[in-house]
C-alpha cells in the first residue's frame, strides 16, 4: 500500500528512527500512567480515611453546637466574633510532570474570640470542634483537587498511548514495509537489467 513517501534509503532510515522513538514514547507513557494510577490510588485510600473522620467530626461538632444552643440560646452573635481564617495556602506539586495543587492551612494559635463572661464551656467545645472540621475539610479539598488533576492527566496519557499504539506505530510499520518492498523490487529490477545487459554483451562478442 502506497504511503505517499518516496521509497528511498534515507526515508527508510528516517521511518525506522521514528518507529523506535514512537515505541520508546509508548513505553514511557505506559510507565507514566502506572505511576499516576498508583498515586491516585494512594490518594483515594487517604480520602476514604479522612472522609470517615470528617463525618464523625461534623456529627460531633453539630452535637456540641446543639448543646451550646440549649444551654445559651442563639450562638450567632458569638460566631460572628470569630475572625475569617485567611491562612489557606496553595502550592503546586508535580508528579511525572503533572502539576496539581497542594492545599494547606497554616498553623495558628486557636484562641477564644468572644467574651467568656456571658458564654459557657459548651460553646467553647463547639468552637473547637468546628476548628477540627475546618482542618479536615482542607485536607479533603487537597486530596480531591489532586485526584481530579491526576485523573485528567491519566485520561490524556491513555489517549496518547492509544494514538501511538493504534495509529502512529502501525502507520510507521506499514511505511517501513512499503519502502523496504519497493527498494527490494528496485534491486531485483536492477539485477535483471544488468543480467540482460551482460548477456547481450556476451552474445555480441560471439
Amino acid at each position: 500500500m502506497a504511503t505517499g513517501t518516496a521509497p528511498t534509503k534515507n526515508n527508510l532510515m528516517a521511518a525506522k528512527k521514528s518507529l523506535e522513538l514512537a515505541k520508546t514514547g509508548y513505553d514511557l507513557m505506559g510507565k507514566k500512567k502506572n505511576i499516576l494510577v498508583r498515586e491516585i490510588m494512594t490518594l483515594l485510600e487517604r480520602s476514604e480515611t479522612i472522609q470517615d473522620e470528617l463525618e464523625l467530626a461534623y456529627a460531633d461538632a453539630y452535637e456540641k453546637l446543639k448543646k451550646a444552643h440549649l444551654f445559651m440560646g442563639s450562638c450567632l452573635e458569638y460566631a460572628r466574633s470569630v475572625p475569617v481564617d485567611d491562612g489557606l495556602e496553595v502550592v503546586l506539586r508535580s508528579v511525572m510532570g503533572v502539576e496539581h495543587p497542594e492545599i494547606t492551612l497554616g498553623e495558628r494559635e486557636t484562641g477564644i474570640h468572644y467574651g467568656l463572661s456571658a458564654t459557657s464551656s459548651q460553646l467553647d467545645d463547639a468552637y473547637l470542634a468546628f476548628e477540627n472540621v475546618k482542618r479536615l475539610t482542607v485536607r479533603m479539598a487537597d486530596i480531591e483537587s489532586s485526584v481530579i488533576r491526576l485523573a485528567d492527566a491519566i485520561g490524556k496519557t491513555q489517549k496518547r498511548t492509544n494514538a501511538l499504539n493504534n495509529i502512529m506505530i502501525p502507520r510507521l510499520q506499514e511505511e517501513i514495509r512499503y519502502i523496504t518492498d519497493a527498494l527490494e523490487e528496485k534491486d531485483r529490477e536492477d539485477f535483471s537489467r544488468l543480467k540482460v545487459i551482460k548477456n547481450t554483451g556476451t552474445e555480441e562478442e560471439l
